[in-house]
């Protein structure tokens, strides 16, 4: 672990963004560039005593899981990610492995998006983050862990809870469409990828999906007009606007109701009813 050169990254890293780069409020008027060090602490979910300690190098090895979040904290890039992990003294994660880390690019567009649902996921259907709305209309699937971290997993395995936010009449449709995701992803990142992994569990545990899977579909759909029916407030037709990162691994997606219509109504009641009582999704052990 190189304590200096540690130390002064994160200080480089945190002076360079400005509040609204991480879609906080400027405040009152700033003696110093960039970000304070407890709104570094407040975006990674540390304290801002042990954030503090890191930049004056005095901190302990930070587990690959405070790195994780100083990296989307600090909106670093894959490279800079990987230089934060090693002047850690942690290997940099596998790139071709889902590692939680969001695309700077995304992330900043999805922290200026709070009035409808909002999401940013991986290749394999992971929910990197998602804003209260989404984990409201669609289930709170941050941080699930082992293959329930998937879509593909959720719904073909353990469909209850994912199938029943789709209208029965759609749901056929949904599931050729996150096999064809699904083949795209497994084309572009390999049979002994994590996404082959994902497809030899699934062919074991699921006669639909080796059904859909054996029709050679490869497609990465997202952006269309779908009913989403919620448990409480019941359907809502939301238009699905979709943002690709250049290699396509990551992308934002953004719910829109038609404005002015009941549906614009019902995306605002579940902001004012919250996200506590709707977001259901159950997490199970890793594989």
């Amino acid at each position: 672990m190189d304590r200096e050169a540690l130390a002064e990254f994160l200080r480089t890293r945190r002076e360079r963004l400005q509040p609204a780069d991480v879609g906080l409020s400027s405040g009152a008027r700033r003696r110093a560039p960039g970000l304070r060090r407890e709104e570094v602490a407040q975006l990674a979910l540390m304290s801002a005593d042990y954030y503090t300690r890191l930049e004056q190098q005095r901190g302990p090895q930070p587990s690959t899981q405070i790195l994780a979040s100083l990296a989307r904290a600090l909106r670093l890039t894959a490279d800079e990610r990987d230089y934060l992990y090693r002047m850690a003294g942690q290997p940099a994660p596998d790139r071709l492995r889902p590692a939680g880390h969001v695309a700077p690019a995304l992330q900043r567009v999805f922290d200026r998006l709070s009035d409808t649902p909002a999401l940013i996921i991986s290749n394999l259907g992971e929910t990197l983050v998602q804003n209260p709305l989404a984990a409201a209309l669609l289930g709170d699937h941050v941080g699930a862990s082992g293959w329930e971290r998937f879509e593909p997993w959720r719904w073909f395995v353990n469909p209850d809870a994912e199938r029943r936010r789709y209208p029965e009449h759609d749901r056929p449709r949904q599931s050729r469409a996150l096999v064809a995701g699904l083949r795209a992803a497994y084309g572009a990142m390999g049979p002994s990828s994590l996404a082959g992994e994902l497809v030899a569990e699934l062919s074991k545990r699921s006669a639909e999906f080796r059904q859909l899977w054996d029709r050679q579909e490869v497609a990465q759909r997202f952006a269309d007009h779908k009913v989403l029916v919620h448990p409480e407030i019941g359907p809502i037709e939301v238009d699905c606007q979709v943002l690709f990162t250049e290699d396509r691994s990551q992308a934002l997606l953004v719910l829109t109701p038609e404005p002015r219509s009941e549906d614009e109504e019902r995306i605002r009641l579940l902001g004012v009813l919250g996200v506590q009582r709707f977001a259901t999704g159950e997490k199970t052990a890793a594989p």
